[in-house]
């Protein structure tokens, strides 16, 4: 039997917006081998991105790579807080109508921070 409920599912079109997490990069990339350990966390946070913004364009910041690389191809910090923007793709060609663009937030103490929305100006 087939229900007969409308499913509406919410555009993310209108949605331009911006927040910060925290990402647990130690657990994403606890266990793969040492000359590899960078590069799989640029693209897990890739891959966060997508999963929270909804978007398949995801753009880094070179000042994310920095971070990320900081310490070496082998070492990587065991969090991370970044601050991903969902903008509009203002390209006419464009495959995807909006884009993901994660920034690094520098910060000292990751205790009790959570996720915020920011408010752009």
């Amino acid at each position: 039997m087939a229900k007969d409920q409308k499913t509406t599912k919410r555009s993310t079109l209108a949605d331009v917006v911006t927040r910060e997490y925290t990402i647990h990069m130690h657990k994403l990339v606890f266990g793969r081998s040492l000359r590899k350990r960078a590069p799989h966390a640029i693209k897990s946070i890739k891959a966060f991105a997508q999963r929270a913004m909804g978007t398949k364009d995801v753009r880094l910041d070179p000042s994310l790579n920095k971070a990320v690389w900081s310490r070496g191809v082998k070492h990587i910090n065991h969090r991370i807080r970044v601050r991903i923007a969902r903008k509009r793709n203002d390209d006419e060609d464009a495959k995807e109508k909006l884009y993901s663009y994660v920034t690094f937030v520098p910060i000292t103490d990751f205790k009790g921070l959570e996720t915020t929305v920011v408010d752009d100006e």
